[in-house]
């Protein structure tokens, strides 16, 4: 069973998509006062703590609220070090109140002269630190009757959540996955078929398209690591999880919702709900939790049958599905709009443009594949990292043709850490392949030197995904564009 596209697509929806419109970021400054002024105050301040420090217990904090824990403290301004004597090695115990020590928990005088947030102990809240919500059902649409979920706890508007034409686990995740060896897989896949390629503690799997297509999750073990491999064909993402949460292994299915026509996961223990482009939980006891991205890349069989030729592939379960066919016919087409996206499609781009995107210390950044296969190899910095973006012909899109075999050939993208051993490198599109400016070794697509002096050398392969645009652009608005300033 698969999604159902309306027979009238939903018209694109007017905004306002500028930065400005779409919320910039804004920062922030502090206002540097007369210093004589400052200085009197502070002398004022130390006769009165020296004479009356507060020694009163603490207000116990409100239970399940999270405060964040004091770090080290900033070096005492000019005016609180001209109090401190300079002969003397000991600061008085008034100004040893004022000046910042090394121990990790401030004194109980400067605990009160730095502002603590503080929760409403009235208000209750999930481990997670998202409020109770009471009216809740005001803004749900979705039939829960189904549901054990505590719908009071969310972090997104119910409104955005929309059915995908499908009940829960209509579309059935694969929950004890069976893998044949590469001989074995090359009976029914094709050398330029997508695979999701998956290593870990030095083991590797192929999770091919033509079997996600079907399913969209498997939860499995990889290396030791329970993972849950995921990919949502509405916004051809695929994205990997560790399935482990605070101690707790977490089992995932398809909910039959979508926000931003992305998939939305449930897990079984808790039955919360999950977004599976950013792992954020977004209703229920984990509203607020956030799942471990493990790097993953969308290659080729071929590439993936050559590069770990001791792997292994996930294998067809038994369903009866069409497998090697596409329930999604010409869905990538950049002509056509998303099915059940009703937000503003950031114009930037085509809505259903491939992108390789990536997010580092907040910063992200989309890399587009028009782009890319006109360069093959891109440098970049995000989030004040240096990255590179390798692009390699020979993948076919899954989103094609009915068969996939036969569809087109959209190429793969890897996002990696220009460096090795401490060392930056740079690399290049020489015609032939992608090279690095120092030895002259070629680089495959999974960022693995295949010859010259540095063959068998791998680079550190970063989280990146790819998606279209629209979607990526929806959770991410503030998004850079490579080759757009």
């Amino acid at each position: 069973m698969h999604r159902r596209a309306p027979e009238h697509p939903h018209p694109p929806l007017r905004g306002d998509l500028s930065p400005q419109g779409r919320g910039g970021r804004r920062g922030s400054c502090l206002r540097k006062n007369g210093g004589g002024a400052f200085v009197i105050a502070c002398t004022m301040l130390v006769l009165v703590l020296s004479a009356c420090v507060s020694t009163d217990t603490p207000t116990p904090t409100p239970a399940g609220a999270r405060v964040p824990t004091p770090g080290a403290t900033a070096t005492p301004t000019a005016a609180v070090s001209a109090l401190v004597p300079s002969a003397s090695p000991t600061p008085t115990a008034a100004v040893s109140a004022l000046v910042p020590s090394a121990s990790p928990t401030p004194t109980a005088a400067v605990s009160a002269l730095i502002p603590t947030p503080t929760l409403d102990p009235n208000v209750v809240r999930n481990a997670y630190g998202v409020a109770v919500d009471d009216n809740y059902e005001e803004g749900l649409s979705i039939y829960t009757p189904i549901w054990e979920t505590d719908f009071r706890f969310h972090t997104v508007p119910y409104r955005e959540i929309v059915s995908g034409g499908v009940g829960r686990d209509g579309i059935p995740s694969i929950d004890d996955p069976a893998f044949v060896s590469l001989t074995d897989a090359g009976e029914w896949l094709s050398d330029a078929e997508p695979v999701i390629a998956l290593e870990i503690n030095g083991e590797a799997k192929a999770y091919p398209l033509q079997v996600l297509l079907w399913h969209e999750i498997v939860n499995d073990e990889l290396g030791g690591v329970p993972v849950t491999v995921t990919y949502c064909p509405l916004c051809n993402s695929a994205v990997v999880f560790d399935r482990t949460l605070d101690g707790t292994v977490y089992d995932f299915g398809v909910s039959g919702n979508l926000r931003n026509s992305d998939l939305v996961m449930w897990d079984r223990q808790t039955q919360s709900w999950w977004q599976q482009l950013t792992g954020e939980g977004i209703a229920g006891e984990l509203a607020g939790a956030q799942l471990r991205f493990l790097p993953a890349q969308i290659v080729s069989w071929a590439a993936f049958r050559d590069e770990y030729p001791d792997g292994l592939a996930l294998d067809r379960p038994g369903f009866s599905r069409a497998y090697g066919r596409n329930p999604y016919p010409y869905y990538d087409n950049l002509d056509s709009y998303p099915f059940l996206f009703y937000g503003d499609a950031d114009p930037r781009l085509p809505p259903k443009e491939r992108v390789a995107a990536v997010e580092i210390n907040g910063d992200a950044a989309a890399f587009p594949y028009s782009a890319l296969a006109m360069e093959r190899v891109a440098h970049a910095e995000v989030g004040g990292e240096e990255i590179v973006v390798f692009f390699e012909f020979g993948t076919s899109t899954a989103l094609g043709s009915g068969a996939i075999a036969d569809a087109a050939d959209v190429g793969a993208t890897g996002v990696f850490r220009p460096a090795l051993d401490g060392d930056r490198l740079t690399f290049a599109f020489d015609g032939d392949g992608i090279t690095d400016g120092g030895t002259g070794s070629r680089w495959n697509v999974l960022g693995r030197a295949v010859s010259g002096p540095l063959a068998g050398r791998q680079l550190e392969r970063l989280n990146a995904q790819d998606h279209l645009w629209f979607a990526w652009a929806a959770f991410k608005p503030h998004t850079t564009v490579y080759g757009q300033g």
